[in-house]
């Protein structure tokens, strides 16, 4: 737990860790996430597949070297093999594999062309709920994806919160008023459907913006007004200092090629520019379990609320959130 914050850097929930075009058939991934190593790897059968990182045998990297071989992984150190369970299944030189030999699996889904990993503190907790299929993935009415990453020094419940703030649209970004906003909460998933308007060089523009929060790895941002883009936001915690953001774009095309791209292109930059602009401040502010909220501000405090289920009652100090 970082000392900046009274909670835990890795809450309960599916979080991204690669892109589905990252991992080709057979290719293995090490990965360093939720302050673990891992790897990640997909069988000749193409289904992706996590594991913990080192050969319980002599503690060798399974990524750093390691083969596939029909759907199992191979150590590079002696050879030990690896299912997806994490179970070892065959030792080259020995006829008798120790009951021990066995490596934690972590669930896996891979949907929209991403693969999430689903943390917890241990296997007993099963996932709860599935990663959503987007609409617009694989849809010939939007563009194809365009991404952007960053390696941010803050919180996943930081990231999240923000968007539920909707006094600093204003202040940090130059919204002309407070969005208009409406709050839906279903278990994991946390909906604010707003409207708002922006003062840009070509004039004042208006839009609706829908966000659909599911737990903290994954938020998507549906824009509509001139254009009708999507920002799908996916926030993995690295260790307790660090978060990896990908935010992944995509637009509706509108008849003119030319025009589409130009549109896409606009849409990202200003994205990636309201990001940054976040970033400035995540990156130095103070998270106060109690904050002095006034009107207007947002359903901050409905958001904690709903953030507390993601939260283990041992990873929280008392008054946390």
């Amino acid at each position: 737990m970082s000392s900046r914050f009274p909670f835990t850097a890795n809450p309960i929930g599916w979080f991204m860790v690669a892109y589905s075009d990252e991992l080709k058939p057979a290719g293995v991934m090490p990965l360093h996430y939720f302050g673990r190593k891992l790897v990640l790897f997909r069988g000749q059968d193409g289904v992706a597949r996590v594991l913990d990182a080192h050969c319980p045998h002599l503690g060798a990297h399974l990524g750093h070297g390691g083969c596939v071989i029909e759907n199992n992984i191979t150590c590079p150190f002696h050879g030990w093999r690896f299912d997806g369970s994490g179970s070892c299944v065959g030792i080259p030189y020995a006829k008798k594999i120790p009951p021990a030999a066995m490596l934690r699996r972590w669930p896996v889904s891979e949907k929209n062309g991403m693969i999430f990993v689903h943390h917890a503190p241990d296997e007993s907790y099963a996932p709860t709920w599935e990663v959503p299929a987007l609409a617009e993935h694989e849809s010939q009415a939007w563009t194809g994806y365009a991404r952007r990453r960053w390696r941010v020094r803050t919180n996943v419940h930081e990231i999240v919160e923000n968007a539920f703030d909707v006094a600093h649209f204003c202040f940090v970004h130059g919204a002309i008023r407070l969005p208009e906003s409406k709050v839906t909460m279903n278990g994991p998933l946390f909906q604010v459907n707003s409207h708002t308007a922006f003062d840009t060089p070509a004039g004042v523009m208006e839009g609706d913006i829908d966000i659909d929060t599911y737990g903290f790895g994954l938020f998507t941002a549906r824009y509509r007004g001139l254009i009708e883009g999507l920002i799908i936001a996916s926030l993995t915690p690295i260790d307790d200092e660090f978060v990896d953001v990908r935010f992944t774009f995509t637009v509706k095309r509108v008849p003119d090629e030319a025009a589409t791209a130009f549109v896409a292109q606009q849409f990202m930059e200003d994205a990636c520019h309201q990001l940054e602009q976040d970033i400035a401040v995540w990156e130095h502010k103070r998270f106060l379990a109690r904050p002095l909220l006034c009107e207007g501000d947002g359903p901050i405090g409905l958001f904690r609320k709903w953030a507390r289920q993601f939260y283990p009652v041992s990873t929280l100090r008392a008054r946390a959130i």
